[in-house]
């Protein structure tokens, strides 16, 4: 299928589908005419980098897992290296979580009736 009808079937853009081709995340050859041609399941891999990218994760971390992503949710085949490299983005998402909570704590401190406010009349 074209480009065109790849991105109707996924509603993901003809730019990101060549994004996604780019990263080495969708794979496509070139018809006699240059044009791009995909195969029937660069439906699902599509629907699954959407998903993943729903999930917070990199393209390049996507790029490791997406050999073990079966099905357009995606569920997984669990590889050994899925587990790790998902443990660790679990690990970064819960320090720039707690980041994040220490900022805001912070920052409310200034916020009249957060904290205890910058001026005080």
């Amino acid at each position: 299928m074209l480009i065109g009808e790849l991105s109707g079937r996924t509603g993901v853009s003809p730019r990101l589908l060549r994004y996604y081709e780019e990263q080495g995340l969708l794979a496509a050859r070139r018809g006699g005419n240059g044009y791009r041609v995909y195969d029937e399941d660069a439906v699902t891999t599509a629907r699954q980098i959407r998903a993943l990218l729903g999930a917070g994760l990199s393209t390049e971390v996507i790029r490791e897992v997406l050999p073990c992503a079966v099905g357009e949710l995606p569920s997984w085949d669990v590889c050994p290296e899925l587990v790790h490299t998902l443990r660790q983005e679990l690990a970064s998402m819960d320090e720039k979580i707690d980041t994040l909570r220490r900022t805001r704590s912070t920052l409310a401190t200034y916020v009249p009736g957060q904290g205890q406010g910058l001026c005080q009349s």
